[in-house]
């Protein structure tokens, strides 16, 4: 009886050993399983399936991928070596002390965060995959903490989640996104910000009187009432005549800006006023002098000046205080410091109701990190490189011959007297302009296309010759997005063709540019020409037309008149700005 007992106790513990192994090792087993599949999912999304960066929205995982803080970064040794070329935008001359380096190496750092609530992450994936409209998206990262900058177009923007394990494998999906092209941003997609007016910006946080003017500002240029006298030709280069004409009025009626004292010659408050950046010395100039607009009681001002120049700043890299970039960012930094220890006006809006002029290619990246919340205005209106439709302003860029007479050499041929179909000279920097001659250079004899043209003044002569001559006068990038010949063909009365992916063209709030100039994809040079034929003649002659009516909104005069160069600066700002103000 007792070794029955026995036997079955024995019996019974080998019984719950056996169990407890079969347990461990199923338990074992999905573990296994579920690591892996984990492992193949990160591994297909971030590095392992290449055309995962290249499916729409809703066929990609549902697992939310983060990346936050995705910004462009250019390899500051490249920079280096652009240290001492000058540019000649005009007739695209450069000399150099250094070789040509290939344009804008362009990465982007990852910064990833961990996340542990599964459940949560995909809910808010889902909601991602489901909105249509990029300021949408940025809410909901917003709510997650993580905003990014919108660095491509509405079908890369995506957040991920990852651990410590894993980044690697996102690092490599991150670089082998970077070796192709980016999708550029359309016009329509960037049509589609300025109506939305939304897009990652910082707004007023605090109430004043000056904020309840800004307030009712808004209010009195949504309700404007429609302006019915008015040619039909002219409403039509604008997005909203009625609109613009109001909120015009209104600046002037209204708007106070005060200029900051601090900072010294030469970064801050001396203008330079010829060459290719003559737009941010003009407009210091102007603002400086001005009577209107100025106030000396800073509790008056609406708006705020940061009156230094991105070209004296970029001057002074070449002094011995200054060695690197990372010094002319800790210098606008200091002076950001120290106005906003002297003042609490940068401290309360967080330098939201600020603005800086700034032609220089570098100015993006100088200002970038301590200067972002700004009304940027700025030449390198790069909207794949930080630059904020609805919050920042592209500046014209105007190539100045002449500090005494701004508006020398006015006006073009009639279009009966335009032989030539499309016109480009200059010199052979960036990625886009070499492609730009192999196709087009000495093929067709009404395609006028040309490297560097001599810079004596016989040859200037001939190339403003050649534009005042020409139907379609092309406005191709170089190093950066911007070129002085988008203005320069308004000036001569040459239809504008922009070939610049990315580029916002100036005054983008207000004025309709499809209206009065061609946009031409890069990847489209090779078919330029039949872009261009396929146009219709009554076409073409309705932009033309167009260009002799906006002329007066880009033209510096000594002495500002209505609707100018300066005024519309000016405006863009104060628009953006009023556009910032949280309605009640």
């Amino acid at each position: 009886m007792g070794n029955g007992l026995q036997f079955q106790r024995l019996f019974c513990v080998q019984s719950i050993k056996k169990l407890l192994s079969i347990f461990g090792i199923v338990v074992a087993v999905v573990a296994l399983l579920s690591q892996y599949e984990n492992y193949i999912s990160i591994l297909s999304n971030a590095g392992g399936s290449s055309n995962f960066f290249n499916t729409s929205n809703s066929a990609r995982p549902s697992v939310i991928r983060q990346l936050k803080n995705v910004t462009y970064a250019s390899d500051l040794a490249t920079d280096e070596k652009r240290i001492s070329v000058e540019v000649d935008s005009v007739l695209g001359f450069q000399k150099s002390s250094t070789t040509t380096y290939p344009e804008n190496i362009l990465g982007f750092h990852l910064n990833i965060s961990r996340y542990t609530k599964q459940g949560e992450m995909r809910n808010q994936s889902d909601k991602i995959l489901q909105l249509k409209s990029p300021a949408a998206r940025e809410n909901v990262i917003a709510d997650t903490g993580n905003r990014t900058s919108l660095p491509f177009n509405d079908t890369d923007l995506m957040e991920n989640q990852a651990t410590d394990s894993n980044s690697n494998m996102l690092r490599a999906g991150a670089s082998t996104m970077q070796s192709k092209r980016k999708r550029p941003a359309s016009i329509s997609y960037m049509n589609s910000l300025v109506l939305q007016n939304s897009i990652s910006l910082v707004r007023s946080q605090w109430n004043s009187a000056r904020e309840k003017e800004l307030r009712n500002a808004k209010l009195q240029i949504e309700s404007s009432p429609i302006i019915r006298n008015i040619p039909e030709v002219h409403a039509s280069i604008f997005r909203n005549y009625s609109k613009f004409r109001r909120s015009y009025e209104l600046m002037e009626r209204i708007l106070k800006v005060y200029v900051y004292r601090e900072g010294e010659k030469p970064i801050f408050h001396q203008p330079y006023l010829r060459g290719i950046y003559a737009s941010e010395g003009w407009f210091m100039k102007l603002m400086e002098k001005n009577k209107q607009f100025l106030v000396k009681d800073p509790k008056r001002a609406h708006l705020f000046y940061l009156p230094f120049s991105s070209l004296k700043l970029r001057e002074a890299l070449s002094r011995q205080n200054f060695t690197h970039q990372k010094n002319l960012e800790n210098h606008l930094s200091n002076y950001i410091g120290r106005i906003s220890r002297k003042y609490h006006f940068w401290n309360r809006s967080r330098g939201a109701d600020h603005f800086f002029v700034a032609c220089h290619d570098w100015a993006p990246r100088l200002t970038r990190k301590n200067m972002e919340t700004c009304v940027r205005v700025l030449c390198n209106s790069n909207i794949a490189g930080g630059f904020k439709i609805g919050k920042d302003v592209s500046l014209p860029v105007t190539y100045v011959r002449s500090a005494e007479n701004p508006l020398k050499d006015l006006g073009g041929n009639p279009p009966s007297a335009r032989p030539v179909l499309a016109f480009f000279a200059g010199g052979i920097h960036g990625y886009l302009r070499p492609v730009l001659l192999k196709h087009w250079s000495d093929r067709e004899p009404d395609m006028k296309i040309f490297g560097p043209m001599p810079r004596d003044p016989e040859g200037k002569a001939k190339y403003r010759e050649l534009m005042k001559s020409s139907k379609y006068c092309i406005c191709a990038r170089g190093y950066e997005v911007h070129t002085p010949r988008v203005v320069e063909s308004i000036h001569y009365e040459c239809v504008p063709v922009i070939i610049s992916d990315n580029y916002v063209p100036p005054f983008f709030e207000v004025l309709d540019w499809e209206s009065f100039s061609v946009f031409v994809l890069e990847k489209d040079v090779p078919d330029l020409r039949n872009i261009l034929l396929s146009i219709p003649e009554e076409k073409y002659m309705e932009m033309q037309h167009r260009l002799k009516i906006i002329q007066q909104y880009f033209l510096w005069h000594k002495n500002p008149v209505k609707y100018d160069l300066f005024h519309m600066i000016l405006h863009s700002i104060w628009y953006n700005r009023v556009y910032q103000v949280k309605s009640k």
